[in-house]
């Protein structure tokens, strides 16, 4: 006979570390199926459907398998059930949406606005060092940085936004300059030129891969605006769609990073010579498209 216990030693999963929302309601789901599996009456998706305002249980299978997607209304009722906190509800809408999102635009906008959420979420929780944070620098900063090696420079604030044609605000770029300047990263020669003092991440290994993914996200983003912003001639953007195995996509993973390196120190020697007069962003992006193998999908001879 079942006793009325449940397991109070499993934990609930964490919506903030999930970039599939279908994915982490079935883990939930599992979950509480784990968690009453010693109650009386037990966990069952009739009772997760209720929970969710759904009327029918077949509705959540069809979520779950990517056939039905949730409406605003449905989010907020899911939330609930989740049992999400205010943080993690929001986190739960920007997951949701930016994978429901069919537009590129919109979906990377999404998903970038996640990922900023995430960061600032974890420093409110003190799950970040603020001090970590402000070593990190976001797009603004960054580029502002390396326009320190262009021919063309200038620290007025409307010039700066008109090289950068308009991305940032005016208050983004006030803020960054300040910042490169108090953290000693940019400094004035005896020339008046503005030079680099020092490295921008000193110790790169140390820094959150929550801020590592924001600054990337941010870079990407910028990567899908220059598709439809700039001409051909003035980019270089292509794709290829790959059939691997694990040691192809090794050696190809080893070779790109490589070649990342060494256009890196050629560019950074040839600007000890000669300034530059443009700036560029190079994007390495190598990513899986599907999931892994499933013996179950194997051949059998």
């Amino acid at each position: 006979m079942l006793s009325n216990q449940i397991n109070t030693s499993l934990k609930a999963p964490d919506v903030t570390q999930y970039m599939d929302y279908r994915i982490y309601l079935k883990d939930f789901f599992e979950y509480k199926k784990s968690y009453f599996s010693k109650s009386k009456t037990p966990y069952h998706s009739g009772t997760f459907s209720a929970a969710c305002g759904l009327k029918s249980p077949q509705y959540l299978k069809l979520v779950l398998s990517g056939e039905r997607n949730l409406s605003k209304k449905s989010i907020s009722a899911f939330s609930k059930a989740l049992q999400l906190k205010k943080d993690e509800s929001l986190d739960f809408e920007l997951l949701v949406l930016s994978n429901q999102e069919t537009d590129p635009n919109a979906r990377a906008l999404l998903f970038k606005e996640l990922m900023d959420y995430r960061v600032q979420t974890k420093l409110r929780q003190g799950l970040i060092n603020p001090h970590a944070f402000e070593q990190v620098p976001d797009w603004v900063t960054w580029v502002l940085y390396e326009m320190a090696d262009l021919r063309d420079q200038s620290l007025d604030e409307k010039t700066i936004q008109e090289k950068l044609r308009k991305k940032a605000s005016l208050p983004q770029i006030k803020k960054a300059i300040k910042k490169l300047f108090d953290l000693k990263l940019l400094e004035i020669d005896e020339n008046f030129q503005i030079k680099k003092a020092r490295h921008l991440i000193e110790n790169p290994d140390q820094v959150p891969p929550e801020l590592v993914r924001s600054l990337q996200a941010q870079f990407m983003y910028l990567a899908l605006e220059s598709l439809y912003q700039d001409p051909p001639t003035e980019r270089e953007l292509a794709s290829a769609t790959l059939s691997l195995t694990q040691k192809e996509f090794e050696d190809i993973r080893f070779k790109l990073r490589h070649l990342r390196k060494s256009i890196q120190k050629d560019t950074q020697v040839a600007r000890h010579k000669e300034r530059g007069n443009r700036l560029y962003q190079l994007n390495i992006q190598f990513f899986p498209v599907t999931a892994k193998e499933s013996p179950s999908l194997k051949l059998k001879n």
